[in-house]
C-alpha cells in the first residue's frame, strides 16, 4: 500500500507528532521525497486552509515554515516557487514568494490576485523597498486607497514613494499618518504639510458662517 499524499495526509501526519523538531524533520523529509508539482499543489491547499484560520493548517504550517527555513531547502524552495508563479498557486506564492521586483512584477499582473494580497505584501514587516517601489509604480493598485495607506505606513517605503502618495490620501489618512509613531518623521511632517494647505471640513450648518 503506497504513501498517501496530499494536504489532509500531510497535515494529519504532521500533527499526530508532538514535538516542533520532529514535526519540522517529517515535513523536510516529505518536501524531499514527493515531486514538485504534487508537493507545490498539497501545500498551496494547507497555505489556503491556513489562511481561512483552519485550525489543523495553521498549525501544519509553523512546521512546513521551519522545514523550508532549514538549511539545504534553498533548490527546493526555487523549484516550488517556480511551479507557484507557473501554475498561479497564489496561496503558495504568498509563503515563498521571492520578493525580487521582477516576481512581484508579475504578481501584481495576475488576474487572479486580489486586493487584499497586494495590501499584505505592501504591509509585510520588515519590507524591501525595492518590492514597495514595484507596488507603488503599479496604476492597477496604487491607486487603491488600502494599497496606498499600506504602502505610506510601510517604513520600508522610500521617502520619496511615501512623499508622492501622501498627496493623494485624503484629510482623514492623512491625519492617520500623520500620528503613527512607526512612520519616518519626514512623512508624518509632509502630511501634516497637507493638513495645513487642505481646506478645512465643511460641516452642516457652517454655510454662511463667517
Amino acid at each position: 500500500m503506497g504513501v498517501r499524499r496530499g494536504p489532509d495526509a500531510l497535515v494529519g501526519a504532521t500533527l499526530s507528532l508532538g514535538d516542533a523538531a520532529l514535526r519540522a524533520a517529517y515535513v523536510a523529509s516529505v518536501v524531499r521525497a514527493w515531486e514538485v508539482p504534487a508537493l507545490a499543489q498539497a501545500l498551496d491547499a494547507v497555505c489556503e486552509r491556513a489562511e481561512q484560520a483552519e485550525v489543523a493548517a495553521r498549525e501544519a504550517l509553523l512546521s512546513i515554515v521551519d522545514a523550508l527555513n532549514a538549511e539545504g531547502m534553498d533548490d527546493v524552495v526555487q523549484r516550488l516557487r517556480e511551479e507557484a508563479e507557473g501554475r498561479s498557486l497564489l496561496a503558495l506564492e504568498r509563503l515563498i514568494a521571492d520578493p525580487h521586483p521582477d516576481v512581484i512584477h508579475r504578481l501584481l499582473r495576475n488576474p487572479r490576485v486580489l486586493e487584499d494580497d497586494v495590501v499584505r505584501l505592501a504591509a509585510r514587516r520588515p519590507g524591501r523597498s525595492e518590492v514597495l517601489v514595484e507596488i507603488a509604480r503599479s496604476t492597477q493598485w496604487v491607486h487603491r486607497p488600502r494599497v496606498r495607506m499600506a504602502l505610506v505606513l510601510n517604513p520600508a517605503t522610500p521617502a520619496e514613494i511615501a512623499a508622492r502618495i501622501a498627496g493623494l490620501l485624503l484629510r482623514p489618512e492623512l491625519e492617520f499618518v500623520a500620528g503613527s509613531p512607526h512612520v519616518p518623521a519626514a512623512v508624518r511632517a509632509l502630511c501634516m504639510e497637507h493638513l495645513e494647505r487642505r481646506p478645512p471640513v465643511e460641516r452642516p450648518g457652517d454655510e454662511g458662517v463667517h
